[in-house]
């Protein structure tokens, strides 16, 4: 970390966690920037301590790890690994998405789980923290063997959660697909049609906007954060990493607000369409056809593919909006970024910035929206269907972006504020964690010692 933890009781508890499991570096990374943000609020609150907030908000109430067996296409037998991470359920019953992906690992369903705490928080609505995922990789799939795993995924899962217990949501790998086979066999056990997934099919208690929510809702937000420094969206070049939901419709959002998104990747490469990446193109490509990014060129010949996502950190622009996944900026990325003109780069994925690019980005005055503040638009939205659901009511898409759009310029005043109380002013990052910290301490503490 470029900044070390000062205050001794925060040291304390980060250093028993790390000694505790070393291996788990995503996890320490994100309580790591959390707990530096929060000294000054500790030193000023000695009921935390006494009560061991800390302590136990960086240890999860319940983890759930289980076998996934499944069957594919040719009559092999595959065994994967479930994880459910029910992190706090202070303000809420736990919320956040599941992530089907090769990476997954405890680490890191941790790490997700534990900021998720914080980014509901920031929404204002009653949602704990949670996370959940599988090391399975759903590419390559066939519709059937996806379904199977959904599956046998559920079996074990839906023993776990509940309405008002634990309602999951989509992530990456996750999408309407594998959420209509889960819900299936949820709905499947236990004979009941509630909210316990959100991202359902619009119809089947799904909510119109919850496919675009994240990627608006960063813009939503982005563009108070450029109204901050006296800018905007408007005439703004825009990088955009990834290609799925948050991506595809950050670029759609950014580019009705008036910016010209250049560039945007998948993991095997980045195409720059210097007159404005169409979005409605990469729908095609991703949500209809489930094809590679590559394939845009074949749509614009006037644009540029080339290999290896990396580089598209090398695309000169005004704003950057990293919605690919963790820590895929660098110090190196962020120093490029910068001698390339950038004046914001806000969070759309989960901790995309690593701590040297947050470092280097905040050093040099360019303006940052982490992502727990951020990218809450998914999940802000995910809390709407919840409400739909247990109304038996349906919102039509201009209801849900209006509250989306309330929301966000909520958590950024609220971030402002918080931000201020901590004595720095400006800092999103800080206002963030103080922010969405004090609310889910509070209530630790109004509860007693069972969470």
């Amino acid at each position: 970390m470029i900044m070390a933890i000062k205050n001794e009781y925060l040291k304390s508890v980060y250093e028993e966690l790390v000694a505790r499991a070393p291996w788990e570096t995503e996890f320490h990374q994100a309580v790591e920037e959390v707990f530096i943000s929060l000294e000054p609020i500790i030193e000023n609150h000695p009921e935390y301590q006494q009560a061991g907030i800390m302590e136990r908000i960086v240890e999860p109430e319940r983890i759930i790890c289980f076998r996934v067996p499944w069957v594919d296409d040719s009559g092999k037998v595959r065994v994967n690994r479930g994880y459910r991470v029910q992190f706090n359920s202070a303000i809420g019953p736990y919320k956040g998405g599941l992530r089907f992906h090769p990476s997954v690992n405890l680490s890191v369903m941790k790490f997700l789980g534990f900021e998720q705490i914080f980014k509901n928080s920031l929404t204002g609505l009653p949602m704990g923290g949670g996370k959940g995922g599988c090391d399975f990789d759903p590419k390559g799939k066939s519709d059937a063997e996806v379904m199977r795993f959904c599956q046998s995924f559920m079996t074990e899962l839906e023993k776990h959660i509940g309405a008002d217990t634990d309602v999951p949501a989509g992530d990456i790998g996750v999408g309407a697909r594998e959420i209509g086979f889960l819900y299936g066999q949820y709905k499947r056990l236990r004979n009941e049609h509630t909210g316990v997934l959100t991202g359902k099919k619009v119809g089947a208690g799904g909510s119109l906007a919850r496919t675009e929510a994240t990627g608006f809702g960063l813009c939503y937000f982005t563009e108070r954060v450029l109204g901050s420094i006296g800018e905007s969206f408007k005439g703004k070049r825009v990088v955009v990493s990834g290609s799925g939901n948050v991506a595809t419709y950050a670029c759609c959002k950014a580019t009705e607000l008036g910016g010209k998104v250049v560039a945007m990747c998948d993991s095997n490469g980045y195409i720059v369409d210097e007159n404005g990446i169409d979005y409605k193109v990469i729908q095609e490509i991703k949500e209809v056809k489930r094809d590679r990014i590559k394939t845009y060129v074949d749509y614009v010949p006037t644009a540029q593919y080339f290999e290896g996502c990396k580089g598209i950190w090398t695309v000169p622009c005004d704003v950057a909006l990293p919605c690919a996944t963790q820590n895929e900026v660098q110090g190196d990325d962020a120093e490029i970024l910068i001698k390339n003109g950038l004046k914001c780069i806000c969070e759309g994925a989960n901790m995309p910035c690593s701590p040297e690019a947050v470092h280097a980005v905040q050093s040099a005055g360019v303006a940052f929206g982490p992502a727990k503040a951020a990218n809450a638009g998914g999940v802000a939205t995910s809390g709407l269907e919840m409400s739909q659901n247990s109304m038996r009511l349906s919102w039509t898409f201009e209801e849900v972006d209006d509250r989306l759009k309330k929301i966000m310029d909520g958590i950024f005043e609220s971030c402002q504020s918080a931000a201020e109380r901590a004595g720095q002013p400006g800092n999103l990052l800080v206002g963030a964690n103080v922010a969405g910290f004090l609310k889910v301490a509070d209530a630790m503490l109004w509860q007693g010692i069972a969470y």
